[in-house]
């Protein structure tokens, strides 16, 4: 057996790179989206469903208004686009902590099939944005009956 002489600053940085080296590789797999979170930038949360006819977006805009936001849909992807505005009213208030982001935000999705954009309906209740757009004839599943004979 060896003896090995104990040297802490050695022994100090070393864990010190075995943390880094474990952050690291814990950031590492995070979607490009939510590394932006962390580093304090902001967007909206979406959920896409598609049924039969159409493809709904569903996407929470909390203290939006519907003229802040605006909406380019395309034959494959929806763009969302604008502003969360801080409120400016706040006098002689410390704050002890801020965790409500603002600024301007932009997402893209892709949309899953072929739709019709020009027909697309948005509703806007309660900071939650609704867009239902249909899909186009080809992109509908189609039913065929089997003859048995």
């Amino acid at each position: 057996m060896s003896l090995r002489r104990w040297r802490p600053t050695r022994d100090v940085l070393g864990i010190r790179d075995e943390m880094n080296r474990l952050f690291d590789n814990f950031f590492a797999g995070l979607p490009e989206r939510r590394k932006g979170l962390l580093e304090g930038e902001w967007a909206p949360t979406i959920d896409i469903a598609e049924t039969e006819n159409e493809i709904v977006v569903t996407a929470e805009l909390p203290g939006i208004t519907q003229d802040d936001v605006d909406i380019t849909i395309t034959e494959d992807a929806l763009i969302l686009k604008g502003e969360k505005k801080e409120e400016k009213e706040v006098k002689e208030k410390n704050y002890h902590r801020i965790e409500r982001s603002y600024g301007s935000f932009q997402r893209s999705v892709a949309l899953p099939a072929g739709v019709v954009a020009d027909k697309a309906k948005a509703s806007y209740k309660d900071g939650v944005l609704h867009v239902n757009i249909p899909k186009s004839e080809e992109a509908k599943p189609k039913q065929i009956k089997i003859n048995v004979e």
